[in-house]
């Protein structure tokens, strides 16, 4: 059985919720983070593959999953601090942390403000080191590049990524949900049906979209201006072993992004490409799991 939620207050009032594969022991430590529209309930199947070998650790993020949601916040190092202070609560010194998607820009977050507690880096299909721009749209719908959304308010109104995503959570519309996962992100394979319906599910306890696409479109580690801010160049402080999954037939996050942070990384970086799409733990579990218990062992 999935492990169920457990809860732990941050001293910013927030409560995280997790789910903890075993709550003492002496075992490696593999904390997963979790992408947009999603929550630690979708690496059910992970827990499966790794929690004999590995004491597992996911946390929902801030407004997701069972996690409060008292203070908006506007940046992914936010959520970083947040899963730090978890991993300190629960005396965890060192761990190897996992980041899927946007998780990917927490995790690369959290291996820079915490250097001595992520020994390795693991990311899949992670957003870029420039960030996940969101551009202005004409009368079509269609983006216009480089015409850069910065604001809250901006991102609220875009009448393509976000306000259908906003209408169907308030909604509680699982539909659209489907929709949207079907078209960019279960693209080669989908969960079997009951699980997607649980997946469906949890989809819509998200409280947060504007922000996280906010923290999204001002995340820049790169040491360039990303059309909206001016890169931090923190990614140069990222000295660990770094395994990358980049799918070429990911429609979210591009195949350009995975090989920027291979660029950046690939002194210590392992870069694993192949025909998979947005969701590798759905489309080649298994291979995904080989690749990541071998980066573990070395």
């Amino acid at each position: 059985m999935f492990e169920e939620l457990k809860n732990n207050l941050l001293t910013n009032g927030e409560t995280i919720t997790y789910r903890d594969s075993e709550t003492v022991t002496d075992k490696e430590v593999l904390v997963l983070i979790h992408g947009n529209m999603s929550s630690s309930f979708h690496f059910n199947q992970v827990f499966e593959k790794f929690s004999d070998d590995y004491r597992i650790i996911a946390p929902d993020m801030r407004g997701f999953g069972g996690s409060s949601y008292i203070t908006p916040f506007n940046s992914l190092r936010e959520l970083a601090n947040d899963i730090g202070e978890l991993l300190k609560n629960l005396s965890i010194s060192k761990a190897t942390v996992l980041g899927w998607s946007t998780g990917g820009g927490v995790a690369m977050e959290l291996a820079i403000i915490k250097p001595e507690l992520v020994s390795k880096l693991i990311l899949v299909e992670s957003v870029g080191i420039t960030g996940y721009p969101m551009f202005k749209k004409d009368e079509q719908g269609q983006p216009i590049i480089g015409d850069f959304i910065v604001t809250k308010e901006e991102i609220a109104a875009d009448p393509v990524q976000v306000l259908p995503v906003l209408t169907a959570i308030n909604n509680r519309d699982k539909e659209t949900f489907r929709a949207i996962w079907n078209a960019l992100i279960y693209t080669n394979s989908q969960p079997e049906a009951e699980l997607y319906e649980l997946y469906l599910q949890d989809m819509l306890t998200q409280r947060n979209l504007v922000d996280i696409d906010y923290a999204l479109v001002h995340f820049n580690i790169s040491d360039t201006h990303n059309g909206v801010v001016e890169g931090t160049n923190e990614i140069q402080n990222i000295n660990i072993p770094t395994l990358i999954f980049q799918g070429d037939r990911d429609y979210v996050v591009p195949k350009t992004m995975g090989d920027g942070i291979y660029e950046k990384l690939k002194s210590n970086g392992i870069y694993k490409t192949g025909d998979w799409g947005h969701s590798p733990f759905v489309d080649c579990l298994d291979m995904l799991s080989d690749e990541i218990l071998n980066f573990l062992r070395m």
